[in-house]
């Protein structure tokens, strides 16, 4: 609990004292007092909220920000194909173990599909998307 909700707990319980002290017809009136206290904090943590999202942003258009650049090293593509094919051997004795052949099959469909996307989403153009760079060569467009 942090000094905040520790502070509203304690306006609560000063509320709910009060009200035993004052009796009912004042019970309204510190309902509403506590609620104007509860939407004040409400629109404090609002308006922190806000003010850290637009520094962000302006953080990110001060930075110029640009789309990332595609990484489509040899590494890369030959690291994402043996995690794979190390993986598919668990996978392959789990599904095989449990639903025998059908397992099997959805197994190794997954397993393609995965470096089927992976290959799609680093090298477009393998699948009949033509993208191409804007003239300044930062961002890829289609």
């Amino acid at each position: 609990m942090d000094a905040r909700d520790a502070e509203l707990k304690k306006e609560l319980n000063a509320t709910l004292q009060a009200r035993r002290e004052l009796g009912e017809e004042y019970e309204s009136a510190l309902v509403d007092s506590f609620l104007e206290k509860v939407d004040q904090r409400i629109d404090g943590a609002v308006e922190r909220r806000v003010r850290r999202q637009m520094a962000e942003q302006q953080m990110v258009v001060a930075r110029g920000a640009r789309a990332p650049r595609p990484t489509d090293s040899w590494g890369e593509r030959f690291g994402f194909g043996m995690v794979s094919m190390v993986l598919a051997i668990p996978l392959s004795a789990i599904g095989g173990g449990i639903a025998h052949l059908p397992g099997l099959f959805v197994t190794w469909a997954g397993i393609v599909g995965v470096n089927a996307f992976q290959a799609a989403r680093a090298n477009p153009a393998l699948f009949g998307a033509r993208r191409r760079r804007d003239k300044d060569g930062d961002r890829w467009e289609d």
